[in-house]
């Protein structure tokens, strides 16, 4: 919305460039029965240990939570193997990667990040003052020479998704190596890795090798994805120690609420939980893309718990099917925001619910295709 006249104070500079962040859950006002498969949230819902950790604060809301999650940061150092002192916990990976870039950006500054980035790349940006550069992907995949083309003595950050989220691609270590020793030692890497639980390529690698080697590189990761934790907004990013001490002196002092650390403490020791989550996945996502294939659409190969979907008429069919699915109470994800509007993201669901998505695309593309695929 644009503000012909301000009577009152005025916000800082860039401010209101910003295009606000709509949610895949943005319209609440739904169906009962409505599947909801725009948001990659765990179709499993949070594990059964997390639920009662989190049941069990209930009784202690009026105590402030413990301001370091040090239990947290054990319990995370402990799965992963890495110094409890260099993990700063945030509410979501979202307020991590605006802390970073209050530390590191500001006005005459620029965030860099690939094309079809996480759309937060460019809201966090502005933000701060600072500009936010796309450079351009090849194939729906993050481009290493295109990131280092667009680098230049201003570039304070590089923000890169890998996996990606919408497209579902990633980079392999060799190229986020690559592209670590192409930048400036004054060029802050973040790698957001919202998905690397779901990723099992041999030549992929989330990033802690990177921080562990390198003064310029924060990874982050979320519970909100394969953890189910999505209502709590509880992240975390592993850091060099300099910018953890960084972190802490500018985040909040009680920014990760009791009830978050305590159910995401016993979301990170229930391994059995998180592999029946990727199991779930794995299969869900290999079904699905060949089942579009046979439709006659497009899916973009993808690592994480979604699949980038392309339809060949383009951005009205991809429209058209939007609202046919939302007629259907299917909410999958449009995705005219990220530049891709001829595509549709779909997360992966449950086994009922994919069987439901793929009937009603079936139907919608018997419609597109006057009968074609036998309806």
């Amino acid at each position: 919305m644009k503000v012909n006249k301000l009577t009152g104070p005025s916000p800082k500079q860039g401010i209101l460039d910003i295009e606000a962040y709509v949610g895949g859950n943005a319209d609440m006002d739904e169906p009962e029965d409505l599947i909801n498969i725009a948001s990659n949230e765990n179709p499993l819902g949070p594990s059964r240990l997390a639920m009662k950790a989190h049941k069990a604060v209930a009784e202690t809301l009026n105590i402030y939570p413990d301001g370091s999650a040090q239990v947290l940061r054990q319990a995370i150092a402990r799965r992963h193997g890495i110094p409890a002192e260099q993990i700063v916990c945030g509410a979501g990976s979202d307020e991590l990667l605006t802390l970073l870039a209050r530390a590191f950006a500001g006005p005459g500054d620029e965030i860099l990040y690939s094309a079809h980035g996480f759309l937060m790349y460019p809201i966090v940006a502005k933000s701060v003052g600072a500009t936010p550069v796309a450079a351009a992907e090849t194939d729906l995949t993050a481009s290493v020479d295109a990131l280092l083309a667009l680098t230049t003595e201003r570039t304070r950050i590089v923000f890169l998704a890998n996996p990606n989220n919408p497209t579902g691609s990633y980079l392999p270590q060799s190229e986020m190596v690559r592209l670590r020793e192409g930048l400036p030692e004054k060029t802050l890497l973040v790698i957001d890795a919202a998905y690397a639980e779901y990723v099992s390529r041999n030549d992929y690698e989330p990033g802690v090798r990177m921080v562990e080697t390198s003064d310029n590189v924060v990874m982050c990761r979320t519970f909100s994805k394969i953890y189910g934790l999505a209502a709590l907004r509880i992240g975390w990013a592993y850091c060099p120690a300099r910018i953890a001490d960084i972190l802490n002196r500018i985040r909040g002092p009680f920014n990760v609420s009791a009830p978050a650390i305590a159910a995401a403490t016993a979301a990170m020791e229930d391994i059995a939980y998180t592999g029946q989550a990727r199991e779930l996945n794995d299969e869900g996502l290999t079904n699905f893309s060949k089942f579009v294939v046979e439709l006659g659409l497009i899916p973009a190969p993808s690592v994480g718990n979604f699949v980038l979907v392309r339809f060949p008429g383009g951005d009205e069919m991809a429209a058209a099917a939007h609202r046919f699915l939302l007629s259907h109470s299917i909410r999958a994800r449009a995705m005219g925001g990220y530049g891709l509007a001829d595509c549709i993201r779909f997360t992966i669901g449950t086994h009922a619910d994919m069987a439901r998505v793929g009937a009603v695309l079936t139907q919608f593309m018997d419609g597109a295709n006057g009968g074609a695929n036998g309806g």
